[in-house]
């Protein structure tokens, strides 16, 4: 019988359905973190032929072949990408982005990683930071003795360096978006790689190109819902009891065999 292994990957799969949820709760806080939902797809059929039989009406042929399929396998984690809310801290270098783009880091070993969370901060020589210490791209020196930084909504960043309150332009932080999202590789710590899958990076600054616009002194917050993913969470211990009921009943019926 098939029973017993089709009922296993029906128990795997609502498995993999409980840790991505787990990991989505878990990630409710996480500044920037977009929600993960699993996908599955059923498995290869095994096709019994069979001759066609004579339908009820005159000339009508019905099908023969049996089709009996082997259970479910995990297709893919896909990531939805909507914008969570944002959240007002009013600290300088806390930022958000209303829209599509990622911020850009370099990372140690030169490669640029993306991210959504704008949790910035400036290090030993002023420089605009990650809370792990990785720079913002491109980047951007605070000058020792600025009185007030202000980035406007276009990404230009304005110090005031005197206390005739006299403005300049130290830089303007750029946003990368991509045409597929979804094909961005998450390697941890909030941030993300470029794929063939994603396409190449599209940088420009904010409100240019469809790129979205910066907020300071706020953070966009997790989009998860706790609400879906309890009710997810419930439905997956349902699935994953009735499966496992499968297996009983199937050991039950197989017991006067042995």
């Amino acid at each position: 019988m098939n029973a017993l292994q089709i009922a296993a990957t029906g128990m795997m799969a609502q498995q993999y359905s409980t840790e991505v949820v787990a990991n989505n709760l878990a990630n409710m806080n996480t500044s920037g973190y977009q929600r993960r939902r699993s996908e599955f797809a059923d498995l290869i059929y095994s096709v019994q032929e069979r001759g066609p039989t004579a339908g009820s009406e005159a000339g009508e042929l019905v099908p023969g072949n049996v089709e009996s399929g082997h259970g479910v396998r995990l297709g893919s984690i896909y990531r939805i990408s909507e914008q969570g809310s944002l959240t007002q801290t009013s600290n300088t270098f806390d930022l958000a982005i209303q829209g599509k783009g990622y911020f850009q880091i370099q990372l140690p070993n030169g490669e640029i990683g993306y991210t959504r969370d704008g949790s910035f901060q400036l290090d030993g020589s002023g420089q605009i930071v990650t809370e792990n210490g990785l720079p913002l791209l491109p980047g951007i020196t605070v000058p020792q003795g600025a009185t007030d930084v202000t980035i406007n909504p276009s990404g230009e960043v304005l110090v005031s360096t005197d206390l005739e309150g006299e403005v300049v332009n130290i830089g303007t932080i750029q946003i990368a978006s991509f045409l597929n999202e979804g094909g961005l590789k998450a390697f941890g710590y909030n941030l993300f790689m470029a794929t063939e899958a994603s396409g190449n990076a599209l940088v420009d600054s904010p409100l240019s190109s469809g790129h979205g616009a910066l907020t300071q002194g706020f953070l966009e917050a997790s989009n998860v819902d706790p609400i879906s993913e309890i009710a997810a969470l419930i439905a997956a211990q349902r699935a994953y009891e009735m499966n496992s009921k499968v297996v009983q009943t199937v050991d039950q019926m197989m017991g006067p065999a042995r």
